[in-house]
């Protein structure tokens, strides 16, 4: 008998709550059978398999703007949750050796299975404090110059690279446009391009315009089941097109950012499950099964000579955005 009630949440959104109100439930029975030594194993039998048929109703229906909430949630896990929970010997690396350290991203050298490898990504905030210091994922040009100088080890050093992607964009600053953040973002575009290593990339959690595809160009693209990719937010898309970012789920649904959408559209190459309602319900599990996925796609890439993976890139993304008039 399990239940999927893990801890109490920070953020509970609207379609989740009748899910949560009933795993707490569940979970305080639990608590208080095990102090007063009632037996209520018949009570908690019934109400777990309730819990388990309310979730797959209420997970199996998402609309396409519930898909961006939960891509949101704060609970959600992030790059060092990941980074922890799929490598051994993760050893960060700091410093652009151009202007300084960006601690919106995370990144170093770490062992994934068999694999040595260079791994980075966005890193948001569990708070207040903590957001404005990893200014809520959105990288200076630093941050981009920096994960090319940890590319470019990579290639040094023949290794596969892996990024996870988690940010609403880009840092719009006066200062970044100061110090260059269009030139940093394409430099790593056509950088990312002709590297002669193989590139994993997979988005966790938002996926927003040059600020996703600064770090996002690869072999592989992975998309976990409840991220959304784009290259603008549905509110800001919503403010463009109605003059109102209120009309941000009427923007998502015409948007088609979902995984699903892309993976038809062919964006991206493989969708990575989430566990029953989300990352946010079970860290190792999200974990694990982005792990699993990495590594299956490294043993494939890992077989392609340079050259391969060089021009296979090229004509992927070269392939998108193409359509036929009729």
């Amino acid at each position: 008998m399990e239940s999927g009630f893990k801890k109490s949440f920070r953020v509970t959104l609207d379609f989740e709550k009748p899910v949560y109100e009933l795993e707490k439930k569940i979970a305080e029975m639990k608590e208080y059978s095990k102090e007063s030594g009632v037996n209520l194993e018949g009570d908690l039998k019934r109400l777990v398999r309730k819990a388990k048929s309310l979730r797959n109703e209420v997970y199996s229906k998402l609309t396409r703007w519930q898909r961006v909430q939960l891509a949101r949630h704060p609970d959600r896990p992030y790059t060092r949750d990941y980074i922890e929970r799929m490598t051994t010997n993760f050893i960060e690396l700091h410093g652009d050796r151009y202007y300084s350290d960006d601690p919106a991203l995370i990144g170093g050298i770490a062992e994934i299975d068999k694999y040595r490898v260079v791994i980075f990504g966005q890193q948001k905030g569990r708070d207040v404090k903590e957001n404005l210091f990893r200014n809520f994922g959105m990288l200076n040009p630093e941050g981009y110059r920096r994960a090319l100088r940890l590319m470019k080890l990579a290639v040094k050093f023949k290794l596969p690279i892996i990024s996870l992607i988690d940010t609403p964009g880009a840092y719009p600053g006066i200062g970044a446009e100061e110090r260059g953040q269009a030139e940093a973002i394409a430099r790593n575009l056509f950088e990312m391009s002709r590297m002669p290593v193989p590139i994993v990339v997979s988005i966790i959690g938002e996926g927003a315009s040059g600020g996703a595809l600064g770090i996002g160009i690869g072999d592989v693209i992975l998309m976990l089941e409840n991220c959304w990719y784009s290259v603008i937010s549905p509110e800001g898309c919503a403010a463009i097109l109605w003059k109102d970012n209120s009309k941000a789920s009427l923007a998502a649904e015409a948007m088609k950012l979902t995984a699903s959408d892309l993976y038809e559209l062919k964006i991206i190459d493989k969708i990575i499950p989430e566990p029953l309602g989300g990352a946010h319900w079970d860290y190792d599990k999200s974990a694990d099964t982005l792990k699993r996925g990495i590594v299956e796609e490294l043993n494939k890439l890992s077989k392609k000579s340079p050259k391969e993976l060089i021009e296979n890139r090229i004509n992927k993304f070269a392939k998108m955005g193409y359509w036929i008039e009729k």
